[in-house]
């Protein structure tokens, strides 16, 4: 059956004759038809011998033009018949080409190259604007926290559903314009099989978040099962042990689980020294943590991510669906909470190649990860310092004070977020663990007994600026103590704030802080008045006891005692009968 393809039609995209071009096919692909055709030779062998009947001898080249093809052949075919053998019709018609393929083939051995106009795209031209817009917002965005081709899309179909666009239209100009922004990386990774609750992959990844309105850097520790598919995500505000662990202690709990092996790379919380090959020194603190929770570890080579390549695409994949845009929090609970809830969004995914979802391959993994442990891991970092002049312990950089005399040695627990400073068995102080470097993270309650001594070091303190700062003094205690001092002097009328800021022990600083607005607004200005305030106020929180009925207390009833007998006893009294 003839071929029929139009030269024209192909590099004249405007002329009628484009759809059988385009059916067609291309120039190239026409020339290897015909050449499996003559079995092995192309168009040209064929033109030649076509036109050897006719003795027509010239010298085809890639040089040569159509025009002295054309005079070539007017030449040689003259006289002939215009449907013979040897014309460039005869062998346009024998081949069902066009006569412009004959003396394309005859004029060059190779086929010209073919021209792509481009094509104009009605549909994605009122979505291009968009696109672009996300794209660049993206300069300004973490590296990691960047739009894929498919979030692209998802955003476009949420929010301008009246532009119907289809995903492979978006991902390709999606890849034109990151490939001209310069936005484009790519990675191989070798995909590998895993067995049930035989292994996980931890790491950490950072995510930047809006914390009423600050942006601010956090670090999202993330274990993912290998055979599963299933991972844990949850957020701290630095990547230290404490948080380390923690978080391991809480994925185990989701998972309903332990792995038998969990594959890290070499981060310092729980490698110490790196040995030949895959040995590695660890932390005496890591070492109790898998010996209580009876897991293996394996380290990757350093610098080589891809040997735990699971949890790096989970990483990424979760970044980019559930922190992008940037979410806004007001605190770091509620961070956590977003990301717990898209944990759980991911237990509905299927994932490319497998026929369940994740949250049932969840279910039928958890039959064969290794019990939890009866009790959780001691997660703190103990230290032992002495409280130094500013009644300070040191715990690892900072300085947190404790109501304790100077030089009493106390045990110092520190947590991902909090800090415990115990005496003899008892915790005195609790601290929001600082990040900082050689901080000092004060409470005003600790100093009240040494500030009943020294009034006049309470306006300068330390103590009460950070009390100020964390919004725990409140206005009203400006102006009690402004009315205190006025009547009754400096010095006097601290000592008598400090005299209220103490009840806080006996009542709480809820209540204090009540019973010093509602004092100011009966006009009172005495520690006194407070006082009753909160003495009154404590005796209507107290509940009425039941009413008893008086005939549930019959079975008490006794006989009264005679005293008769006593009067034996008097030195005047006249025995009439034998005492027995």
């Amino acid at each position: 059956m003839p071929v029929h393809f139009d030269f024209y039609a192909h590099t004249h995209p405007g002329s009628d004759r484009v759809g059988a071009a385009r059916r067609a096919g291309s120039l190239s692909r026409l020339l290897d038809r015909i050449g499996v055709m003559l079995g092995g030779a192309g168009l040209e062998t064929m033109v030649r011998s076509l036109y050897a009947g006719k003795a027509l001898n010239r010298t085809v080249g890639q040089n040569a033009d159509y025009a002295g093809v054309i005079g070539a052949k007017d030449a040689a075919v003259g006289g002939s018949d215009e449907h013979g053998a040897g014309t460039i019709r005869a062998v346009a018609r024998k081949l069902g080409v066009h006569r412009r393929e004959v003396r394309k083939a005859l004029a060059r051995a190779m086929p010209a190259e073919r021209r792509n106009p481009e094509r104009e795209r009605p549909r994605l031209a009122a979505a291009i604007p968009f696109i672009d817009g996300i794209l660049e917002s993206d300069r300004k965005a973490p590296r990691k926290q960047r739009h894929t081709a498919h979030r692209v899309w998802t955003r476009l179909c949420r929010e301008m559903p009246e532009v119907p666009v289809s995903e492979s239209t978006v991902r390709q100009y999606v890849r034109q314009r990151k490939a001209a922004m310069g936005l484009l990386g790519q990675e191989t990774f070798v995909p590998q099989s895993y067995t049930w609750g035989r292994e996980g992959q931890v790491d950490w990844y950072e995510g930047w978040a809006e914390f009423d309105g600050e942006l601010r850097k956090t670090y999202v520790f993330c274990l993912r099962s290998m055979a599963g598919g299933g991972a844990f995500h949850r957020a701290y505000p630095h990547a230290n042990q404490q948080a380390f662990l923690e978080a391991h202690e809480l994925a185990f709990a989701y998972f309903g689980g332990v792995f038998g092996v969990l594959r890290y790379d070499n981060l310092g919380s729980a490698v110490k020294k790196i040995l030949r090959g895959h040995q590695r020194e660890e932390t005496a603190r890591f070492i109790a943590f898998r010996s209580h929770w009876g897991f293996e570890s394996e380290f990757c080579t350093p610098g080589q991510g891809h040997e735990k390549g699971g949890v790096e695409g989970e990483g990424g994949q979760f970044r980019r669906n559930y922190l992008v845009p940037v979410p806004k929090v007001r605190n770091l609970e509620e961070l956590n909470l977003l990301l717990a809830a898209g944990s759980k969004e991911e237990e509905s995914r299927v994932i490319d190649g497998r026929a369940q979802p994740i949250g049932a391959a969840m279910l039928m993994e958890r039959e064969h990860l290794l019990p939890l442990a009866a009790e959780g891991f001691d997660l703190a970092s103990l230290h032992f310092p002495r409280l130094n002049g500013s009644a300070c312990a040191k715990a690892l950089t900072n300085f947190y004070s404790a109501p304790l005399p100077v030089g009493t040695e106390v045990a110092v627990k520190v947590y991902s977020a909090y800090v415990e400073i115990w005496y003899q068995a008892r915790c005195v102080a609790r601290h929001e663990r600082c990040y900082g470097r050689h901080q000092k993270v004060l409470e005003l309650e600790h100093y009240l007994d040494v500030l009943t001594k020294k009034p006049g070091a309470l306006a300068g303190s330390t103590a009460l600026e950070q009390c100020r700062a964390q919004g725990r003094w409140p206005a009203s205690y400006d102006q009690f103590w402004e009315v205190l001092r006025q009547r009754q002097g400096k010095q006097e009328g601290t000592r008598a704030m400090i005299d209220v800021l103490l009840l806080a022990r006996e009542h709480g600083p809820a209540r204090v802080r009540q019973a010093v607005a509602e004092a100011l607004e009966l006009g009172c200005s005495d520690v006194g008045a407070v006082r009753y305030l909160l003495s009154v106020s404590g005796r209507e929180q107290q509940l009425p006891s039941a009413p008893i009925h008086i005939g549930a207390l019959n079975r008490y009833d006794r006989p009264q005692p005679s005293l008769k007998d006593y009067d034996r006893l008097r030195p005047n009294w006249t025995a009439t009968e034998v005492i027995q």
